[in-house]
């Protein structure tokens, strides 16, 4: 025998205990037809329905179909809905990380109405902070 056939070290245990041919390394494992939950809440998502509206019936997704209701519950003016849609429009369509921030410069009407503005958020700070916080009724009484 050679020595080269024979060599044990890293990356090369003995021969005897290596993985036979067709072997699997973990025959306990996870077997190759099982899905992840995100697969099968995928596919139960795209699964049809049969849904009426009005006097038609159309046959639509799962996924669909609950986006129509979560809409039409936030148009009756369910808050819990509303809450749920726009979260979703959020993470989905992606809007937290877009900036409407205008590439145009402020006019001299807009530049006036923002200082204006400022200059009253300012006196209305500084009022707050120099009334007294519980003030003594006016009257006789101390």
């Amino acid at each position: 025998m050679s020595t080269k056939h024979t060599e044990v070290g890293y990356g090369r245990p003995p021969r005897n205990s290596r993985f036979k041919k067709g072997q699997s390394g973990n025959p306990k494992g996870r077997s190759k037809g099982t899905k992840n939950l995100k697969t099968d809440l995928n596919e139960e998502l795209q699964e049809t329905i049969l849904v009426r509206e009005g006097t038609r019936a159309t046959k639509i997704s799962k996924q669909r179909a609950i986006v129509k209701t979560l809409i039409a519950n936030t148009l009756k003016g369910d808050g819990r809905a509303a809450t749920t849609l726009t979260n979703m429009m959020l993470r989905v369509l992606d809007l937290a990380n877009q900036t409407a921030v205008s590439e145009e410069p402020l006019d001299s009407d807009e530049s006036e109405l923002l200082a204006a503005l400022e200059e009253n958020v300012r006196r209305k700070g500084s009022a707050t902070v120099n009334s007294p916080a519980n003030p003594k009724p006016e009257g006789g009484e101390s």
